[in-house]
């Protein structure tokens, strides 16, 4: 019983197969979750790192908070300049 429903699923999967055009389909939901997961993955990248730096400052060399957190604010700004795209002509 179970031959003729396959067959009729495999003809449909078939037909869909034949009217597929290789670059037809529209992508700019994909295009859109890629680029939110390359701009968290940067400046995730760049915040642990500053942290990091801010903490082992503090607690590892004994620079102290303000030592730590002027670090953290330098790299902040230095990674956001250098991480964010440029300006489309």
């Amino acid at each position: 019983m179970a031959e003729p429903h396959l067959s009729h699923a495999t003809d449909e999967a078939e037909a869909d197969a034949e009217a597929y055009l290789r670059g037809s389909m529209e992508i700019n939901e994909q295009t859109a979750t890629w680029n939110l997961f390359m701009g968290m993955a940067k400046y995730g990248s760049l915040t642990i790192a500053a942290a990091v730096a801010f903490l082992t400052l503090w607690f590892a060399v004994g620079a102290g908070m303000i030592a730590g957190g002027f670090v953290f604010v330098v790299i902040m700004a230095v990674g956001i300049f250098f991480l964010r795209k440029p300006k489309a002509h």
